[in-house]
Formats: structure tokens, C-alpha cells, sequence
């Protein structure tokens, strides 16, 4: 496997295939958040039980306050049940500022041992004057075409 989530294969492949993604978003405090998954068959082995998906996360400020992304908060669940807890500082390795308006965009990547999961979380917040609040991150579904397909 060669690259990482900045490498200019995966970042071409994610720019073709990110406008047929599925979208989430949700809206906190006047804080959108939308994400956007994509599989990456070049990053996954299926044979090996490793599948791999990008999103694109973007963050608008809708509200009358500017405010900083402090931590991140992840909760990734796979298709047997099994439950990941991510936490840490800012994201992409930056504490953006987002003043009125703005919007923030970044994107990273998630392993799973499985063919389908589920993420979601939140990000910690703070306003100018010190006031920290959490702001949801959208559950939406990491799919490959790796997963078994059911009829309801």
C-alpha cells in the first residue's frame, strides 16, 4: 500500500468519488457540520480484512459568535457491535477559528476490520469569552461494497 490520507492518489480518487457521497449534517449551537465518507478499495484488503474510508469534514459557523475547535470526540462502531472511543486535540492537527461566516474544511480516514460501521461524535467548542460547548458530529454510515447486502 503506498501513500497516506494526504497522498495525491487518495486525495484525486476522494476529489472524483466525493460527489456521489452520501451526506450528513447537524446543526448545534448555530455550528453546521456536514461529513461526507467515501470507501478507498486502494487503501483497503478486503483479504486481509482491512477496509478503508476517507471523509471530508466541513464545519460552518452559522451563529453570531466566533469560537475555536478545541478536541474531538469519535465514536466508531463496526458491524459486529464492536466500539472505538477517539479523542484529542483539534483536528488534522489544527485548533481552527471560526468567526462568523466561515467554514472549516479537512479530511481524514478510518480503518476498520469490517466491511461497514458507523461513526459519530462531537467536537468541544469555546467562544471568545471562555464558554466551552460541544457540538455534535452526525452519525453517518461507513459502506463499502465489500458488505453483505440484505433485503428487508
Amino acid at each position: 500500500m503506498q501513500g497516506g490520507w494526504g497522498s495525491p492518489h487518495v486525495s484525486r480518487w476522494t476529489r472524483l468519488t466525493v460527489a456521489r457521497a452520501a451526506m450528513y449534517e447537524q446543526t448545534t449551537e448555530g455550528i453546521l457540520v456536514r461529513v461526507q465518507p467515501v470507501f478507498v478499495p486502494a487503501q483497503s484488503e478486503p483479504d486481509a480484512g482491512r477496509f478503508v474510508w476517507a471523509y471530508h469534514v466541513t464545519i460552518v459557523n452559522k451563529g453570531a459568535e466566533t469560537v475555536r475547535l478545541i478536541r474531538r470526540h469519535w465514536r466508531i462502531i463496526d458491524a459486529l457491535g464492536r466500539i472505538q472511543e477517539i479523542d484529542g486535540d483539534g483536528v488534522v492537527g489544527e485548533q481552527p477559528v471560526l468567526e462568523p461566516g466561515s467554514l472549516f474544511g479537512y479530511t481524514s480516514g478510518a480503518p476498520l476490520p469490517t466491511p461497514s460501521g458507523v461513526m459519530s461524535g462531537s467536537y468541544l467548542m469555546t467562544t471568545e469569552e471562555g464558554r466551552a460547548f460541544h457540538v455534535a458530529i452526525p452519525p453517518f454510515s461507513l459502506d463499502s461494497p465489500h458488505q453483505e447486502k440484505n433485503l428487508n
